[in-house]
């Protein structure tokens, strides 16, 4: 029988397109997001093998209850004064952002991105990383930054591009470098640093170190090639490193139905590789600090690379550059089940007796009084919207260890221009 009669009852071959489920003016209705109860999900061993827990990449781990409670087996039992430095950092992650938000719309620097909702994701983790490890963060992690105590006003100078600028303006606002923080530096192409990371856990274990590598991205990044060659070698040589994925539902204004979160959850994406895989409640502080420390054992003590997917919600634009009214319900929001991790975290303290609303509310003013303190002594150094503030001939510096000859051509050439025309440029004192 020839080919085109066996075809000839199918019907035509289709793609399918994802939807999201709300639009701008449509209700919300999140009750089919599947929620285990807190304290539910199995904790296993940090030795165990990971084909052996296969299901906590589908599960959802949870600490806090709908009682503010703190139950099951993950929970990390921190004392109070922990869980109010990890409150308080979050907190300040949200006045800093506040602040830099209004900042860009005053026309004092071109680009802003909020973490608004995701504090949990950067800051539980960072306080149970140690401090030398290695971070490889996207650009919404400014709260590793600052759970470190690193200075508030060296960011807003990165952010101004102005003359205190560590990175001399080369970098968009907000892509910080630290080493001393322990915070790689930000690349905006989507998912570099997943590579990166492996890499630098790879050569931290073959020089014997102690220390580990911890890397996010967006749940839209997984479907970048620099994902997957970054799982294919963490798994092949258990490379010490944490992948966190963060499932905020929207990358700049596509769904996570586009990066395949219709099909199974980012946590699975670790069971192809054959690596442990979890998945967390994002805004649950104490859950996020527990899977990290987990996942931090799991990659010190040599049983290789752990995949956080954090559940969680962009509750502002993806940038300043981003209207997400365009593109999603309004309701959203605020309809998220999941709820607001500062709050969570601060009702969970209230309820056991270490915390109240009025030394929250006083908190909330001293850290908003102290990131415009920041911001003033950053201001003096200049803001981006007031023209340029490093000397020319820093063009050539910070990128290469070694100048290149073209690169070298040019340099001579701009000092000869500068000497015919009379006019000094910009210099180095």
């Amino acid at each position: 029988m020839a080919s085109d009669d066996r075809r000839a009852n199918l019907k035509p071959l289709s793609l399918y397109v994802p939807e999201p489920k709300f639009r701008p003016g449509d209700a919300v209705d999140f009750t089919s997001v599947r929620l285990p109860a807190a304290g539910d999900t199995r904790r296993p061993d940090t030795a165990d093998k990971a084909e052996t827990f296969i299901d906590l990449a589908y599960e959802l781990v949870r600490v806090l209850d709908d009682d503010h409670q703190a139950v099951g087996p993950w929970n990390p039992r921190l004392s109070p004064d922990t869980m109010r430095s990890i409150l308080r950092s979050m907190a300040l992650v949200r006045a800093f952002d506040e602040r830099m938000f209004r900042a860009q719309r005053q026309g004092k620097t071109s680009f802003y991105m909020k973490c608004t909702g995701e504090e949990a994701v950067a800051v539980p983790a960072a306080f149970a990383l140690d401090y030398e490890d290695m971070c490889f963060p996207s650009y919404r992690q400014q709260g590793l930054l600052i759970a470190r105590g690193w200075s508030m006003v060296d960011m807003m100078n990165q952010i101004y591009s102005n003359s205190a600028d560590r990175l001399q303006g080369k970098q968009l606002p907000i892509m910080y470098s630290v080493r001393e923080a322990g915070f790689f530096s930000i690349s905006g192409n989507l998912a570099t640093q997943y590579p990166q990371a492996v890499g630098w856990a790879m050569a931290s274990a073959a020089k014997g170190d102690t220390r580990i590598a911890a890397t996010w991205c967006g749940e839209g990044s997984t479907a970048e090639g620099d994902f997957h060659s970054a799982c294919t070698f963490a798994s092949v040589y258990r490379a010490p490193v944490i992948f966190n994925v963060v499932n905020n539902q929207w990358a700049i204004s596509s769904f996570s139905g586009f990066a395949g979160a219709e099909s199974t959850t980012f946590a699975a994406r670790a069971v192809g590789y054959g690596i442990a895989g979890l998945r967390v409640d994002g805004n649950d502080a104490l859950a996020v600090y527990a899977a990290t420390a987990w996942a931090a054992e799991r990659a010190r003590t040599n049983q290789g690379p752990t995949l956080i997917e954090h559940f969680t919600y962009r509750a502002e634009g993806h940038s300043t550059s981003d209207d997400p009214g365009q593109y999603r319900s309004e309701g959203e929001r605020n309809a998220w089940p999941l709820g607001d991790p500062i709050r969570r975290l601060k009702d969970h303290l209230i309820t056991i007796g270490e915390w109240d609303e009025e030394r929250h509310a006083a908190q909330d003013k001293d850290l908003a009084e102290e990131v415009k303190r920041a911001q003033k002594e950053a201001e003096k150094n200049g803001i981006l919207g007031h023209g340029l503030h490093q000397p020319l001939d820093t063009l050539f510096e910070g990128v290469f260890e070694e100048l290149p000859w073209h690169l070298k051509e040019q340099q001579s050439q701009m000092l000869a221009e500068e000497t015919a025309s009379g006019r000094p440029w910009a210099r180095k004192s």
